[in-house]
């Protein structure tokens, strides 16, 4: 196959492993530049991968020298901004990682810019392409416990990162909760309305910032939906993926983030003059994850992008799950109910 995709990737960390092993794996695409700040991690990258490509520490200049025609954003959020606007004035295609940009003005600036350019913008939301957050929606979807009501989400867990998030104002919030706010837009199928959040850092936090969060959601389809979160929860963890609880008209529907997800609804049969209901329950059949949610998330951008539509994590869907989080921030800090529309500009 002829190589269609001469890829730049900029930042060289930990996580860059895993795109740089995805990108050699396809015979479309090649690597021409690795891009860091500081020179050593480019070139070690290379060597780690047998990459042989030239190394820079400006995007521009790498661009603009290898004639690289997609990014792969993988810095720290601080930068995804100024990477992916100068990328894409470059004329290049973006794949960013979460989050789509630090401020809610810069992800607008984002939009914008992908809109004069006409070049694709798209965040990774890696934890979307779990198979089993996929089966809980299509529980949802297919209507076994009627029209959502409720939905929470607990995420429960002390990881030490050391690094920029231990330094980070919000580090749940804006760098971890932004997956968990995607999976309630995804498994939902709507968008957020108003938001009510109280952050704080509690007792034994190593962390700089507001560690923990509270938050109550108005979504588009008249549901709640409640998170529930720590990252200093030390003891008795969650899965990554959270613990869900979606109630319904006629049923609920449960994920540990684990195992797979099931539903309990009301009984077929005459159960008027019951106190409590009896219930059924109703499994799922989920299927094999054969791909990493990273390696998913990836096909399905690079797939939008040969198809010429937009990716099901394009920047114009991901600000809502971004307004989700800066939402919450905005209502931690000022102690009142936030609504997403003014914050978006749409009145």
């Amino acid at each position: 196959m002829t190589v269609k995709y001469r890829v730049a990737v900029a930042g060289c960390g930990g996580m860059a492993n895993t795109w740089v092993k995805y990108a050699i794996e396809r015979a479309d695409t090649e690597i021409v530049a690795l891009v860091d700040i500081k020179l050593e991690f480019a070139q070690a990258m290379a060597d780690r991968h047998g990459i042989t490509c030239r190394t820079f520490t400006d995007i521009s200049q790498a661009i603009e020298e290898t004639g690289a025609n997609l990014v792969f954003d993988i810095t720290i959020p601080a930068s995804h901004y100024a990477i992916s606007t100068a990328s894409m004035q470059l004329g290049c295609d973006v794949f960013t990682e979460k989050p789509l940009a630090e401020t809610l003005s810069e992800c607008k600036e984002v939009i914008a810019t992908s809109d004069r350019t006409g070049r694709t913008h798209a965040v990774m939301q890696n934890r979307r392409y779990d198979v089993r957050i996929r089966a809980l929606r299509e529980i949802i979807t297919s209507g076994q416990i009627g029209k959502p009501g409720y939905a929470g989400a607990d995420f429960f867990l002390g990881p030490h990162f050391g690094g920029f998030r231990d330094a980070m104002d919000s580090p749940l919030l804006l760098d971890m909760a932004i997956h968990t706010f995607d999976q309630a837009r995804l498994i939902l199928g709507a968008d957020p309305v108003s938001v009510y959040c109280q952050e704080f850092n509690p007792a034994g936090s190593w962390y700089a910032g507001q560690a923990a969060a509270v938050c109550i959601f108005e979504m588009s389809d008249g549901s709640i939906f409640c998170y529930r979160g720590s990252w200093c929860a030390e003891g008795a963890p969650t899965s990554w993926e959270a613990s869900w609880r979606v109630t319904g008209e006629k049923g609920t529907a449960i994920w540990d983030g684990e195992s797979n997800p099931y539903a309990e609804a009301v009984a077929p049969g005459d159960q008027e003059g019951k106190f409590i209901r009896d219930s059924v329950r109703i499994d799922t059949a989920v299927p094999e994850q054969r791909r990493s949610c990273h390696e998913s998330c990836l096909d399905e951008m690079f797939a939008a992008l040969a198809e010429g539509r937009k990716a099901e994590t394009d920047c114009r869907d991901n600000i809502h799950s971004m307004a989700m989080v800066f939402g919450a921030i905005e209502s931690s800090k000022t102690g009142r109910k936030v609504m997403i529309s003014d914050l978006l500009g749409k009145r």
